[in-house]
């Protein structure tokens, strides 16, 4: 019996750092635009959400096995993300922040409307080749969609990670963060590799969709997820691949222990705020986030 609660927080560990896991992959898109453009996308859960319909529509519309549809999500959020940035975006490059953030929150609420037109206001599934029967891995009891979720977000974690510090392209976007006048100077197309940005957060987007939307179902509350996701990017940093990393396993284990030890003593709902509370003590003692990096403005 001495065991017991050992193993009990041994589970609430494992089960949050695979869910952090999960949310470290969708906060990677933020990450991605903010270091190419200075914005946040505040429309990035309603991204998740639009590709999770997508893959959804496709297996029970269209009937295609659900690599294709995977497949197909990822491609429609490209090429949506592409379009996005040329119709919609580019238009307001040298206009304050502020528009863009404008621009990101009223296409969250279209998209919204257009996903619940297109594909009704039910729950739809995505069946992924995963089992429901717990993964026993000695005292831990683990959800198998939570092990490929995991694997899956990690493995790109780190594919992107190598784009960015070993590829040429990636050391472009990289120098287009740092400083979009030194990037034109030298030579690089800054409004191409700003398309390129929104592209990759499409596949993130589209990556998230299909994980969470196999795990919770598929209707317009699955664009909450990227509500959970902004303790994440302001833990982390906004502008560090890293730090998203790092930030999602730290809020996927405070959640799973607040689940685990304080909704049973107040009756529920803990998880579901104490991130929040996290995410406000960090930017009280630490604005730019624990890998961000601190920016120093002459007055």
């Amino acid at each position: 019996m001495l065991d017991l609660p050992w193993r009990f927080i041994a589970i609430l560990l494992a089960n949050g750092l695979l869910v952090g896991s999960m949310y470290a992959l969708v906060a990677l898109g933020f990450v991605l635009i903010y270091k190419a453009t200075d914005a946040i996308n505040f429309a990035q859960g309603e991204f998740v959400m639009f590709a999770g319909f997508l893959a959804a529509g496709a297996t029970h519309l269209a009937g295609f096995p659900w690599w294709i549809s995977a497949l197909l999500a990822v491609l429609g959020m490209v090429v949506f993300a592409f379009g996005l940035e040329r119709v919609v975006l580019r238009p307001l490059l040298g206009r304050p922040i502020i528009a863009v953030i404008m621009a990101t929150l009223g296409l969250g609420f279209v998209l919204r409307g257009v996903a619940t037109l297109a594909f009704g206001g039910g729950t739809q599934t995505i069946p992924l080749p995963v089992g429901d029967e717990p993964v026993l891995l000695g005292p831990l009891i683990l959800p198998p969609i939570q092990l490929v979720g995991a694997g899956v977000s990690l493995a790109f974690l780190c594919g992107f990670g190598w784009f960015f510090l070993k590829s040429r392209i990636g050391v472009a976007m990289r120098a287009v963060a740092d400083s979009q006048q030194v990037a034109m100077a030298m030579g690089i197309n800054v409004r191409r590799y700003f398309a390129l940005a929104w592209a990759l957060a499409g596949v993130v987007s589209a990556l998230g969709g299909v994980l969470w939307g196999a795990m919770l179902g598929v209707d317009n509350q699955l664009a909450l997820v990227g509500l959970k996701v902004f303790p994440v990017m302001i833990l982390g940093g906004l502008d560090s691949i890293l730090g998203a990393v790092v930030g999602g396993l730290i809020v996927g284990v405070v959640e799973s222990l607040s689940a685990g030890f304080l909704d049973p003593l107040v009756g529920g709902g803990t998880k579901d705020f104490i991130p929040y509370l996290l995410m406000i003590a960090v930017l009280m003692v630490r604005p730019e986030g624990i890998f961000g990096r601190r920016r120093i403005e002459r007055v």
